[in-house]
């Protein structure tokens, strides 16, 4: 059984780069096959991994088989031998796959075999838990957006009650004290009930190549909510911009909004 999903770029382009997607609490790669479709459809060559599986017992076996499985996901992208992995590589992560991600990038043993180029965290939780007791309560939390919710609902792999598991102290240190340098794209809903705003706002302000962007009004999955195609375009945005060395391809000159 595989323990990835793909998405193609459209036949005869020229792929722009190589994006891995890491799912958070409780979610499939089925999740994350709409952003998965859309980021291909602009030439980017995406595989969907399984949601990290992390023992805090043993956090850095933990994260060095996590990098390595990373890093043979990444490997096996290749459409031959002979090919090579299309450059920039990067690491989109939601909810703990961002928390995973991030800790990661900490570890200079994990990262033996992978150095990404970039990495986008969505969505990074604080030490809150979801306190929903139905369904729907939960699906508030997650989204507003009427067709992830019927995706979520719909998918008997979704482990529902997940947002309740607290993640762990030393697992959220590892993330937000993680000094790694890689340019980073943080994402977050400021509608997120599960967010730490304050934390993330200094964990991105001390990296030397990070941009945080809000998105009004989004909840929790924040690359899955209702303002999924402008998040989506931050991403393309991000992505040709790290591929431009980051200078913005685009540069507003006069805007009335």
């Amino acid at each position: 059984m595989t323990e990835y999903t793909d998405h193609y770029g459209p036949e005869g382009l020229r792929t722009r780069a190589t994006v891995i997607v890491v799912p958070g609490r409780g979610e499939t790669r089925a999740t994350y096959a709409r952003l998965g479709r859309r980021l291909a459809a602009d030439a980017y060559r995406v595989r969907v991994v399984d949601a990290p599986a992390i023992d805090t017992r043993d956090l850095a076996g933990s994260l060095d088989r996590f990098g390595g499985r990373l890093a043979e996901t990444v490997a096996g992208t290749t459409d031959s031998a002979d090919s090579a992995v299309v450059r920039p590589v990067v690491l989109v992560g939601a909810d703990t796959g961002a928390v995973a991600v991030a800790a990661l990038l900490g570890r200079d043993e994990a990262l033996a075999a992978l150095r990404p180029d970039a990495v986008v965290l969505a969505g990074l939780p604080g030490g809150a838990v979801a306190t929903a007791g139905t369904w729907d309560e939960e699906l508030d939390v997650r989204t507003s957006c009427p067709a992830h919710r019927g995706t979520l609902t719909d998918d008997s792999q979704v482990r529902r009650g997940s947002l309740g598991d607290a993640v762990p102290d030393v697992l959220l240190r590892a993330a937000f004290d993680s000094e790694a340098d890689v340019p980073a794209l943080f994402l977050v809903g400021d509608s997120d009930p599960l967010a730490d705003l304050d934390a993330v706002v200094r964990t991105a302000k001390s990296r030397a190549r990070a941009r945080l962007s809000v998105v009004r009004g989004a909840h929790h999955d924040v690359l899955n909510d209702v303002q999924h195609r402008s998040v989506a375009a931050e991403i393309v945005t991000f992505l040709e911009t790290l591929r431009n060395e980051l200078v913005p391809v685009v540069a507003v000159e006069s805007s009335a909004w």
